[in-house]
């Protein structure tokens, strides 16, 4: 067998009907090249072996799991990339797929490397902590609307499936969890440029309890600042709103 880790966040996925009610909901997609995050003990893997028809690839950093993977599916074989998910380079020429029951401790790292790869990225599975879940899901107006929300919105929709029961798991961990889908929007966002953009957000929501006007008057010149959407506060404003206003930005890039 094997042993689990707390160091790496390792809480294995038990329960067979949620790994197949989350292969059935990436199956959902059309794909033909699929990376796994973070196999662990091939809860989902076993399923993902049975797919016809693809190319897969599963990224695994602890070398005792990737010894277990292999001696339970040898098929894997040449399939496993034996390094950390956040240093790899994208693993195919082309669009692919991503799904994972992902460790809490660096999901959210996880989401943005997704959005650096959002030109190739066709679907996205994956298992979050609830509260992240909700955040990446979560609409302007709410208290929970932010910096994830909005750059994760900007290039894909974002649909919350389902949550699923901490005894689901081994160890059973001590939040709730819930499986997210991502896909591309139909249509890109037109924003004056991912720098412009980025920092816009981020720097909006860095004093979301400030109106727009106090938060982001270091990017926008005097008399911008007096149009009525900076008496507004960063929840308060859509994913469009803050494309919209990167064009209005002083600065060619804001820093």
């Amino acid at each position: 067998m094997y042993t689990l880790k707390k160091s790496l966040g390792q809480h294995f996925l038990k329960d067979e009907n949620i790994s197949r009610k989350i292969v059935a909901s990436l199956q959902e997609c059309f794909f033909t090249k699929l990376l796994e995050i973070g196999p662990g003990g091939g809860a989902l893997t076993k399923y993902l072996l049975q797919i016809p028809n693809i190319d897969l690839k599963a990224v695994e950093i602890d070398e005792e799991k990737i010894d277990f993977l292999l001696s339970i599916f040898p098929e894997l074989g040449k399939k496993i990339i034996h390094r950390n998910f956040l240093d790899i380079q994208k693993p195919f020429e082309g669009k692919f797929t991503m799904i994972g029951n992902f460790p809490y401790n660096i999901s959210t790292q996880i989401l943005f490397k997704l959005i650096e790869w959002k030109g190739d990225v066709e679907c996205m599975i994956g298992m979050f902590q609830k509260e992240v879940a909700q955040r990446i899901a979560a609409k302007e107006g709410s208290k929970i609307y932010g910096i994830t929300s909005v750059l994760t919105q900007a290039f894909f929709n974002v649909e919350y499936l389902f949550e699923v029961n901490e005894n689901s798991f081994q160890p059973p961990p001590k939040v709730k969890s819930a499986v997210i889908r991502l896909k591309p929007k139909n249509e890109n966002l037109l924003i004056k440029s991912e720098q412009s953009f980025f920092g816009l957000v981020k720097t909006a929501f860095n004093q979301r309890r400030k109106t727009l006007r106090n938060s982001v008057k270091s990017l926008f010149d005097p008399e911008t600042l007096q149009q009525d959407i900076f008496n507004k506060r960063a929840e308060q404003l859509k994913v469009e709103d803050f494309a919209a206003l990167s064009f209005r930005m002083k600065f060619k890039d804001s820093q």
